[in-house]
């Protein structure tokens, strides 16, 4: 199911709504983070139609997220340049995700520096073994292509990479993609777990380094690496490029670690 059916009913006017074909997106008995992140995103857009590109967003995981939910926007502070907005998705009659835009016009640069290659480059996503076969959430099943993005042998530590697309393109912006995209790795701390539980995430900071991308037949190279982990706690760095090499997205993550 297309995610443009999952937002049709957002019009950009706060209240109440009925996420349509939510079923092919959930998590457990939440919406997946990083569609429940689209939808307050896109009423930002829809509220507020002349924004320009998003640059950054602080987005907080509160609580389960389902099909009958409440919507806001607002404008915080508007520049000439910059533009900070805050969205809200409510469920239940209490705040189940807080997300706050900054989307800011591009100026004439006075530093410049290119994002780091990546670290063991896989090669192209074409020559890469299918991942996730039969295996995770029925929404990474049903709306992912997934692709091995390290080799399956030596020790990875507690990072994750994986190469991933949408099996449709949803007719989706270029930066609607990586907020959808931008979340579907599992957090690298499953590698290190002593025993199987459950996860959950609580938040999701990111930075966009190209809000123009359109990276080649879709896919993406996404990374999830635990930087610390302990207390039940996990501390996430999250990053994605493009098939060529080109990071796009950077991001840190707060995850419960179960069990």
């Amino acid at each position: 199911m297309t995610i443009a059916s999952l937002l049709s009913s957002i019009d950009g006017k706060p209240g109440r709504t009925e996420l349509a074909h939510a079923g092919e997106w959930m998590q457990g008995r939440t919406l997946y983070g990083g569609a429940s992140a689209l939808i307050a995103f896109t009423m930002a857009q829809r509220a507020f139609p002349d924004l320009p590109p998003l640059r950054a967003a602080q987005v907080g995981f509160v609580a389960p997220v389902g099909t009958d939910i409440e919507l806001s926007a607002e404008i915080v502070r508007q520049g000439r340049n910059v533009t900070q907005v805050r969205s809200e998705i409510r469920s239940g009659g209490s705040v189940a995700l807080t997300a706050f835009w900054l989307f800011a016009n591009g100026r004439e640069p006075n530093a410049v520096r290119q994002a780091d290659a990546p670290a063991d480059w896989p090669g192209p996503p074409e020559d890469s073994a299918a991942a996730m076969q039969g295996q995770g959430p029925a929404f990474i099943q049903n709306n992912f292509d997934i692709r091995f993005g390290q080799s399956k042998e030596g020790d990875h530590g507690a990072t994750i990479r994986r190469w991933a697309r949408l099996t449709e393109d949803h007719d989706l912006d270029p930066v609607s993609k990586l907020v959808l995209m931008g979340d579907v790795m599992p957090p690298g701390a499953m590698r290190i777990m002593r025993r199987m539980g459950p996860i959950s995430s609580i938040n999701w900071s990111f930075n966009v380094l190209d809000p123009e991308s359109r990276s080649r037949d879709g896919w993406y190279l996404a990374e999830n690496a635990s930087q610390h982990a302990d207390l039940g706690y996990s501390s996430e760095r999250l990053r994605m490029w493009d098939a060529d090499g080109k990071q796009v997205l950077e991001g840190l993550q707060c995850v419960a670690v179960f069990g």
